[in-house]
Order: C-alpha cells, then sequence, then structure tokens
C-alpha cells in the first residue's frame, strides 16, 4: 500500500471527473492548513507487484486501485489474516448522519488479528443483539419511544417507570446521607442565560431553536448547571458554609441528529443527575474524593464493579489561573491514588474550563460505557462572577465542581437492561413476585396473600389470566419476574405458597413470613433470587 501527498487542486479534478460528489464533498471539508493523502494497493507505475489476498477478486493482474484516506494502513493486503475478518452486514445511511440528506448503504465489516479474537468479537456481538435494550424494552413493557410524538423522546411504561422510581428514590437517598442538598430548576430560561454561561455560543449547534414568549427569547435548557449558578447567586456566601454540595435530577434537551437517535442510549431529552459543589481551594482534594467514594458506592450497588478511568488534563487552550489548574489536577490524581485506582491519563484532553475524570463502567459481557465525570469548572464562576467571603473578608471567586455519576437516567438504565439482559436484580424488578392462582376458588387466598406482601412494600402482582399454571409460569418466565408463587388447594389450607425462582429454581413450601423474610434479604444485599 503506497501513501501519496496530492495537490488539493489536482485530485478535485480527478474526482470530479469520475463524478464522485461525495467524495469530492468530503475533500472540500478537509481545512486548507491539512494535507491531502491517498493510498494505492498496488503500483501505479508497474502495476501490482505484492502478493495480495484480493488479487483474484478486486484488483486485475497489472493494475491497482486508489482511494483518499487519511491512513496510515498496513504495508501489504497480504499481512491481513483471511480467517480473522468478516463482513457483517449492509444498512441504509444518511449521508453524513443527516435526515436532509440522500439514503446511501453503508457496508459493515471487521478485522482482526486472529481467528480467535474475530469469533469471540462476533460471539460478544451476538449476545448483545440478544440483550438489546430497544428489543428487551418493548417485551418487558418498559418504555417505548413514540414517533407521533418526536423521535428521541422516552414514554416511561409503568415497569420501567417502577424501576427509574426505585433508581432515584435509591439517588437521592444517598446524596442526602453524603450531605448533598437537591435542587430542583426550570425546564426554560432567558436566552441571555445561555449566552452569559457561554453555551449559546460554543453548544449552539446542540441546542433546540429558541421560542419567543412576550418580546424575550428563551431557551429550553440543555444544562443544569447555569441554573445552579443562578441558586448560588441568589445570596451572598461566607466561607463558613464550604463546602455547598447541590445535586439535582435535571431532565435537559439536545437536539441531536435522527440518524443519531439510538433508543435510550442517545435521545433529545433525557434527565441528568448533576451536581455541583463550591468549595475552597484546600477542599478540592477532599470532596473530589468523597465523589469517587459516592461513585464507586452507587455503581457497585447497581452490579458495575470493573471500570476505566481517564484523568484529562490541560489543554493548550484553557481558561483559570496556572496555580489553580496545578492545584485541581493534583487533587483529581490524589484522590485516583488513595482509591488505589488505575488510570490513564489523557494529556490535554481537558476541558478548555477544567481537568476532569472520566469513568467507562463495564457490563456483563465486558463492554465499556460513558458513565460518570467528575469535572473542575473554572468557567462558569469567571463568567457569573461568582463570590464568597473569605476568612479576610475579601471577596473571592469559589470552586466549582461538576459531577454526574449516572450521567443520563436514561441511558443508565439502558445499560441496565443489557447488563442483566433483562433480569433485574430483585430490589431493581418491576414486579418482583407474582402469585399464580391454579383455580377461580384459590384467587381469593392470592388476593389476601397480595394484601400481607404489599404491607412489606413488596412489589406483587397476581396474574390475572385464568389460564392454566403452566402457561402461567411460561408467561412469568417470558416476562423475567423473578419469584413466582404457586396458589393452589394445599397453600390455602396451610396458609403457605410454592415457591420458585428464576435463578435458584425451586424454594418449596413456605409461610408468608418465611418468605418475606427471603425477599427482603435479597433486596437489602441487591442480590438475585
Amino acid at each position: 500500500m503506497i501513501r501519496e501527498v496530492v495537490d488539493r487542486e489536482e485530485i478535485k479534478t480527478e474526482i470530479a471527473s469520475l463524478s464522485e460528489a461525495y467524495k469530492l464533498e468530503i475533500l472540500n471539508s478537509i481545512p486548507e492548513d491539512e494535507a491531502i493523502t491517498r493510498y494505492f494497493i498496488g503500483n501505479p507505475d508497474t502495476g501490482r507487484s505484492e502478493p495480495s489476498l484480493f488479487a483474484s477478486v478486486i484488483i486485475p493482474p497489472d493494475d491497482y486501485w486508489w482511494d483518499l484516506c487519511a491512513g496510515p494502513h498496513l504495508n501489504f493486503t497480504g499481512e491481513i489474516n483471511p480467517d480473522a475478518f468478516t463482513l457483517e452486514n449492509i444498512a441504509g445511511a444518511y449521508w453524513r448522519g443527516d435526515e436532509t440528506q440522500p439514503m446511501l448503504q453503508r457496508i459493515y465489516g471487521t478485522a482482526w488479528e486472529t481467528a480467535e479474537q474475530l469469533q469471540a468479537y462476533l460471539k460478544q456481538k451476538q449476545e448483545a443483539l440478544r440483550r438489546d435494550h430497544r428489543k428487551l424494552g418493548q417485551e418487558l413493557k418498559l418504555f417505548s419511544i413514540q414517533e407521533d410524538a418526536g423521535g428521541g423522546l422516552v414514554f416511561w411504561h409503568p415497569r420501567g417507570a417502577a424501576i427509574r422510581y426505585i433508581i432515584e428514590d435509591y439517588w437521592r437517598k444517598a446524596h442526602l446521607e453524603a450531605g448533598y442538598e437537591l435542587l430542583y430548576t426550570p425546564h426554560v430560561a432567558n436566552l441571555d442565560l445561555w449566552k452569559t454561561s457561554g453555551h449559546y455560543d460554543f453548544y449552539r449547534e446542540n441546542m433546540f431553536d429558541s421560542i419567543e414568549v412576550e418580546n424575550q427569547a428563551y431557551q429550553i435548557k440543555p444544562m443544569n448547571c447555569p441554573f445552579h449558578v443562578l441558586t448560588y447567586k441568589h445570596e451572598l456566601h461566607s466561607y463558613r458554609e464550604f463546602p455547598i454540595r447541590w445535586a439535582e435530577l435535571g431532565t435537559v434537551y439536545r437536539y441531536e441528529r435522527s440518524g443519531a437517535l439510538h433508543g435510550l442510549m442517545r435521545v433529545r431529552g433525557f434527565t441528568q443527575d448533576d451536581a455541583h459543589i463550591f468549595c475552597l481551594r484546600e477542599q478540592i482534594a477532599d470532596e473530589i474524593l468523597g465523589v469517587l467514594n459516592l461513585t464507586e458506592r452507587i455503581l457497585s450497588d447497581f452490579g458495575f464493579k470493573n471500570y476505566e478511568v481517564n484523568l484529562s488534563t490541560r489543554p493548550n487552550k484553557s481558561v483559570g489561573e496556572d496555580e489553580v489548574w496545578e492545584l485541581a489536577t493534583n487533587a483529581l490524581i490524589q484522590a485516583l491514588n488513595t482509591k488505589s485506582w488505575n488510570y490513564i491519563v489523557d494529556a490535554g484532553g481537558g476541558a478548555f474550563y477544567g481537568p476532569k475524570i472520566d469513568i467507562k463502567i463495564q457490563d456483563a459481557i465486558g463492554r465499556l460505557w460513558q458513565c460518570s465525570t467528575i469535572q473542575v469548572d473554572f468557567n462558569l464562576p469567571e463568567r457569573f462572577e461568582m463570590e464568597y467571603v473569605a476568612v479576610d473578608g475579601i471577596r473571592k471567586q469559589p470552586i466549582m465542581i461538576h459531577r454526574a455519576i449516572f450521567g443520563s437516567l436514561e441511558r443508565f438504565f439502558g445499560i441496565l437492561i443489557e447488563n442483566y439482559a433483562g433480569d433485574f436484580p430483585l430490589w431493581l424488578a418491576p414486579v418482583q413476585l407474582r402469585l399464580l392462582p391454579v383455580t377461580e376458588s384459590t384467587r381469593e387466598y392470592a388476593k389476601s396473600v397480595a394484601s400481607y406482601l404489599k404491607k412489606f412494600s413488596l412489589r406483587v402482582e397476581i396474574d390475572q389470566t385464568g389460564e392454566r399454571l403452566g402457561k402461567q409460569i411460561r408467561t412469568a418466565e417470558l416476562e423475567k419476574i423473578p419469584v413466582v408463587a404457586v396458589v393452589g388447594k394445599k397453600e390455602v389450607e396451610t396458609k403457605t405458597l410454592s415457591v420458585r425462582t428464576r435463578i435458584a429454581g425451586d424454594l418449596g413450601v413456605l409461610t408468608l413470613d418465611e418468605l418475606v423474610n427471603r425477599l427482603q434479604e435479597a433486596i437489602t444485599l441487591k442480590t438475585v433470587i
């Protein structure tokens, strides 16, 4: 494979002569200061001189093929292992992901060093399809996206909403225990707020169009941060109040092209678990460590114990004092070292307004998902002229730490669905126990059992289909109900239940109190049963 740097105007002429309109558009989008390169397979002067895997398929003898490409590549196509690549599928795709552009055909393929790596990838991909949250979301009646309402807008159905309530309730309690206070802020704000924050200048393409109310422009919020800043600025704070920790489950709206939308993973309206900490310089390290501890606790409780951690440091263009950048970066490093977490340094990869830690969680089949972010922000305190009264009576600028643990409730829920393949641990299951009446005569006992169990905050329902027992059990299996209890004549007479779980199988005959104890233990320990 031969690399050639080409003249921009000459290659434009050559591509135009080939009627390659899309390739010409890509060429015109390359910045003027970047070199234009193309690669040849074969030698354009002498024909192909090296043996090629594709010799009899693509390139005739004594011929060559070229295309624009940045590269680099292997030296020869013969270095590709013929047993370690495959074409996967063909699908329609809008040109450059823009639904206003023509629909093209995209060919998907993958290549690996060894056949074993390829097979492992294909196995993981097959398992990922089985766990696809879009498919399971429909089958388990968790959520839907209604095109009548618009793409990327999530409808939480009763069972999905039940899980969301559990997640939110857990999140609130965990934050209150960790010393946070909760906020609620509006969904829209005057457009000038977004100009002050900088979002209008730097983030406009991801914002919906503004709306006009009484001759004033308002913007539906793409971020929660400016609202927390305004809450802070409502009154003057003293150094004695620090650290101030505020958290909110705030719904935001961001424009995404329809071609980029993907189930719960990429939506237009979602709820962020945003929190902001306002503190003194000497408090940064302790606050970062506190955030890491809380993040570890929460992710672990939801079943995620393996992470990939990235530390992004100061880029060439940035705002803020050198001293504070160094202090904040060292605080992040110190906290990571205290946790004994391995991390990857992304030198210069931080935002212009501060260094950050990104945490990717590993799911049950080994995939990594970007989840938690801890970001020191020097930009908003400066833009909004935030102040506090220091110990010497002088007004100074506070340190602001932005952090999210789930990132997005919608996306995190999608990850949960795929991680557990819909088999949620008991504490998260929307229906924890289903009672299966064998006959109509046992239905009244089932109702009394359900009423009793609900007193212990257990989520219980009764099969109302009237189907035979085998069909009821099969339906519960398909709906991934973690625990079922058969209610027959014998159970009515002995005031017991015959209990079976999806994981452990038959638990035998249990009294109601024995069942309550078993379920409550599994819920408390956040384990499957």
